[in-house]
């Protein structure tokens, strides 16, 4: 099993933007996936998991500012969690997508996988792989 934390605010992949010049990927979404990359290769190399693969995905939002302590409590206590975006889907669209030819060949190795989403003072996303 390979785990990996992502510090910082989840970001989900952004469409592709088309222009008179051609599609390009927007630049937040570029850099989010670059700093999955590499920290993956700092921590695990370029470890190539073969098979089939489950990914978990958690994803941890940071509380807002101006939440109340009580529902602040709720909120750590898991009671109460995002429905805001980024979307599941997209978070797990960016995550597997720049760990293609890293963490495993290619995303259509993952037949399994499950996200969420909740608050936290640390936002960050922990994705744990494992063959299967």
């Amino acid at each position: 099993m390979i785990k990996l934390t992502i510090p910082g605010e989840p970001v989900a992949k952004a469409r592709p933007r088309v222009t008179k010049f051609g599609a390009y990927t927007p630049e937040k979404t570029k850099n989010y996936e670059t700093l999955v990359k590499e920290l993956f290769i700092i921590e695990h190399g370029q470890v190539l998991l073969e098979g089939e693969l489950h990914i978990n995905i958690k994803a941890y939002f940071k509380i807002p500012n101006s939440t109340s302590k009580k529902k602040k409590a709720l909120m750590l206590d898991k009671s109460i969690r995002p429905t805001k975006k980024p979307d599941v889907d997209n978070i797990m669209k960016c995550v597997t997508d720049a760990l293609n030819e890293i963490a495993y060949q290619d995303d259509k190795q993952i037949v399994s996988a499950g996200i969420e989403k909740y608050y936290s003072d640390e936002p960050r996303v922990e994705i744990e792989i494992k063959e299967m």
